[in-house]
């Protein structure tokens, strides 16, 4: 179907279930013409024929990264079109250019976005056009078995086409250069001024987050929505429970902070240097570890022989998989969220992990539908702080010297890319 037949910004598209801040999934009543009116301008200005994007087109430098023309995507049936307003930069999107998780190339990385809703594809919810809003990387199709038991986070369409093969799920991308040749998607491929989204990763802010940190508000994505799936769905935190976190960078940080929320004590951090856990105590780690040490050793000192009750493990190396799991007590879990090269393997003990039943769980992000809107309500409501985090903001001509930074560890926390003012 044309793109002209399938997209709207001129009249409501059918309505579906709204997937808001302020409700849960059930369904709204049909707007009336009075109300659905209100929410298109008569007449919209016309969208430009192309835009600008950073296009990974393989090389293992991220420097190498350029601004490409092109063509204006489009949304197709329960997608949206949306003007990014920032974009978060991931350690993530950093194992893609190195080469160290397949995927195909040319490529637009970029997997959490902040932005406003410009166009509807055929069926997606009319109250998101004009809407400001955040999405999640992962994207659930909604339909496969995994996604009808409510885990989301292994929806089979969205491992298969995109991360697999840089497609939505009619098993095509939506990013073609002028030539015309195709541009493979990394989740929305976030690191353009426009993207195309399904509606099931598309969540409206609240007044005040899309009023006054709009930009910010792009990292709830990926950094806040990965860390309360490890928290809430791999751990299982309960409240009182001793836990450590290795690696307290972007992911790491929010880490610290939902567990603070869940009322975790005490929370270890282990990184490596001074300024990193120094950074991690304001982020509510209490006290903290050098990961240049005897890691499961000093975790020991530090808990009077106990060790902790959760792990987190958010860096990805085969020796922080293995301290994570020698640094938790008898019973205890260790949850994994540090994504690694494909060809990288951990060694653990087996009768130790046996005897001690030690459980292990992977962690990679977490549910669209159920957990996103509990992540916005705690940023809402100023349980996570999600700002102070970020300390280093770059525009879109800058975004390869951001992944550059990123990949010699001249980054403290998260950085964003802002692409447009509103």
């Amino acid at each position: 179907m044309a793109a002209a037949l399938c997209c709207t910004s001129l009249q409501a598209a059918p309505q579906i279930k709204a997937r808001t801040m302020a409700s849960d999934a059930k369904a709204r009543p049909m707007a009336s013409d009075a109300e659905a009116a209100k929410r298109f301008k008569p007449n919209p200005p016309e969208l430009p024929a192309t835009m600008r994007a950073v296009v990974w087109r393989g090389d293992m430098d991220p420097a190498k990264m350029k601004i490409e023309e092109l063509q204006m995507p489009r949304p197709k049936a329960d997608e949206v079109l949306i003007k990014v307003r920032a974009c978060g930069v991931c350690h993530t999107d950093l194992h893609v250019i190195l080469g160290e998780v397949p995927f195909p190339k040319p490529g637009v990385l970029g997997h959490e976005v902040s932005g406003t809703v410009i166009e509807l594809g055929e069926g997606a919810d009319a109250s998101l056009l004009g809407a400001k809003v955040m999405t999640t990387f992962i994207m659930p199709c909604a339909k496969c078995r995994f996604c009808k038991i409510g885990e989301e986070d292994t929806c089979e369409p969205f491992f298969t086409y995109n991360r697999g093969k840089g497609q939505l799920y009619d098993g095509s991308s939506r990013l073609k250069t002028v030539a015309g040749e195709d541009v493979a998607m990394y989740s929305m491929g976030g690191l353009a001024e426009y993207c195309v989204c399904p509606t099931t990763a598309v969540f409206k802010l609240p007044e005040r987050l899309g009023e006054n940190l709009f930009a910010e508000s792009c990292v709830l994505g990926c950094m806040f929505f990965t860390a309360y799936g490890a928290v809430h769905n791999a751990a299982r935190l309960k409240k009182g429970e001793s836990v450590a976190v290795i690696g307290c960078g972007g992911v790491g940080s929010a880490v610290i902070q939902m567990a603070k929320a869940v009322g975790a004590d005490p929370i270890i951090a282990v990184d490596l240097g001074e300024e990193k856990l120094n950074q991690a105590k304001k982020n509510g780690a209490t006290l903290t570890v050098d990961a240049s040490s005897d890691v499961p050793a000093e975790i020991a000192k530090l808990t009077n022989g106990h060790k902790v009750d959760v792990c987190f493990e958010v860096i990805g190396l085969k020796k922080t998989f293995e301290n994570a799991v020698m640094s938790v007590r008898d019973g205890g879990r260790a949850a994994y969220i540090g994504i690694a090269d494909v060809k990288v393997k951990a060694e653990v003990p087996i009768t130790h992990l046996v005897r001690r039943r030690i459980s292990l769980n992977g962690s990679y992000g977490a549910r669209a539908s159920t957990d996103t809107p509990e992540v916005v309500k705690l940023a809402e409501n100023g349980q996570i702080d999600f700002v102070n985090p970020i300390t280093r903001r770059f525009s879109l001509e800058e975004a390869a010297q951001a992944y550059r930074m990123l990949g010699n560890r001249e980054i403290l926390g998260r950085a964003i890319v802002e692409i447009s003012k509103y």
